[in-house]
Formats: structure tokens, C-alpha cells, sequence
């Protein structure tokens, strides 16, 4: 059984490369990097140069009002299909999900809270919360 689970390694690469893949087919945006990393039940996810042309495009004529509104609407409506992709790869049940974008560095933080601890063939390299 453990034989066919992704190390936990595996399990960020994948989940990074899919969310890369995810942000170009539905922002038509690619993002230079996405980084993943589990902290026992969570999930943190850096995604550089996250920004979309039309936000830099507001951002440059100062509109940042405006900018962070879009990217927050877009947060959104990205969100429900963000949580399902997250499930199907993780197998694990999205509680919630926090995201927040800079638009000077152009980097996403998402924090996914997810209901218990994927199963990986390297659970040991998961770091554990301390009680």
C-alpha cells in the first residue's frame, strides 16, 4: 500500500506543478515559480510572479485600488476550483483556504488548512505542530 503514495517531496512537486498549470490555463497566467510545502495538516503555497498583465497594467497607471480589487475578486473566483484541485491530488479534505497577494513583489501566499495529514510513503519529513 505505502509503496504507491508519493513521497512527501513528490507530493509538494506535483502539487506545485499543478497549481502552476492552474493559474496559466484559468489566469492565462504563468507564474515563474510555485513552491509548496506541508506543515503537518496545512499546507503553504509562495507563488512568484503571480500578478496577471492587467493588474500590472493598473498598478503602472496607479491604480492600486483598483489592482488589489481584482485580485481579490479573482482570488475568489478562483477559489472553489482551486480547494477541488488541491482535494484530488492531496486525497484530503480542504477545510480552508487563506490567500493574500503583494502586488510590489508580485508573490501569492496561500495557507490551505486541510482536515488531517495527506498520507505520504515519508510521513516522518512532514513537519508535526508541537503541543
Amino acid at each position: 500500500m505505502t509503496d504507491n503514495l508519493l513521497t512527501r517531496g513528490q507530493l509538494e512537486r506535483k502539487l506545485s506543478q499543478k497549481i502552476q498549470a492552474f493559474y496559466n490555463r484559468n489566469l492565462g497566467h504563468q507564474p515563474s515559480k510555485v513552491t509548496s510545502q506541508f506543515f503537518d495538516a496545512k499546507l503553504a503555497v509562495i507563488i512568484e510572479d503571480s500578478i496577471t498583465n492587467a493588474e500590472q497594467i493598473l498598478v503602472d497607471e496607479g491604480q492600486n485600488d483598483l489592482a488589489e480589487k481584482v485580485r481579490s475578486n479573482l482570488d475568489d473566483a478562483i477559489q472553489p476550483e482551486l480547494k477541488q484541485l488541491i482535494e484530488e491530488i492531496t486525497q484530503v479534505k480542504v477545510v480552508d483556504i487563506l490567500s493574500d497577494a503583494t502586488l510590489d513583489t508580485g508573490r501569492t501566499g496561500i495557507i490551505v488548512v486541510l482536515s488531517k495529514t495527506p498520507k505520504v510513503r515519508n510521513p516522518e519529513n512532514i513537519p508535526k505542530v508541537k503541543s
